[in-house]
């Protein structure tokens, strides 16, 4: 494991700036990890704090950002905005990215990503979802799966079997219909916010790092 740093920075947005926070392993990284909250809270959750911090502890270079809006459209132009700031980042050779996030993040990852691919745009080589929130708590006749079914690019799920806005049997259906290469892991008896009881949080939070980890070195090695 690598020793690393953590810097805070102001990335620009039009005329306002998203507080973000950079994870910098001491070696000159090749990829990069995107990652931001969902709904409620902001980039210091703990789960992507600890995500980022292993992750950068393992050579990748880490940047979680702030963005409180709830408007999903809003979310997406400032992912992107971010996107663009971490490729035109001139201290870093980057060979490419992941992004990701948890709930309402995710999806805002999910609709870069898929305007990335539709643009041919390789420099997002993969998509991290923790806690998709696939429907609203008890409606699940109404799926938030359309950007999903036209992503190219690889996607990691990370869901609870208890989430009360990701069914089990309908996120395993969304995928086996996804044309993008996806793999879904389950945390066992875990909710939206992926807690269990009986279960630190500590605990929970390595299981989705090593998951997350293992799955980007199949993609990059």
């Amino acid at each position: 494991m690598e020793d690393y740093i953590e810097t805070k920075v102001k990335i620009p947005f039009g005329a306002k700036y998203l507080d973000a926070v950079f994870s910098i392993p001491d070696k000159m990284p090749s990829y990069a990890v995107i990652l931001t909250h969902g709904a409620s809270g902001d980039m210091n959750f703990p789960q992507l704090i600890s995500l980022a911090n292993y992750l950068a502890s393992h050579g990748f270079l880490c940047l979680r950002f702030t963005c409180k809006s709830l408007n999903l459209i809003y979310r997406t132009k400032a992912y992107k905005a971010v996107v663009d700031y971490i490729r035109s980042a001139g201290d870093y050779k980057l060979s490419g990215i992941f992004i990701g996030g948890r709930s309402m993040g995710s999806r805002a990852a999910a609709s870069v990503t898929r305007e990335a691919d539709q643009d041919n745009d390789s420099f997002i080589q993969g998509l991290i979802c923790l806690s998709y929130p696939l429907h609203r708590p008890k409606l699940q006749n109404k799926l938030r799966d359309e950007d999903l079914f036209l992503i190219k690019s690889p996607v990691l799920f990370l869901s609870g079997t208890t989430d009360e806005m990701c069914d089990k049997q309908l996120l395993e259906g969304v995928a086996i219909k996804m044309k993008a290469p996806n793999k879904v892991h389950w945390i066992e008896k875990a909710n939206h916010s992926m807690t269990v009881k009986g279960r630190t949080a500590d605990e929970i939070s390595l299981e989705i790092n090593i998951q997350v980890l293992s799955w980007i070195k199949e993609i990059i090695l």
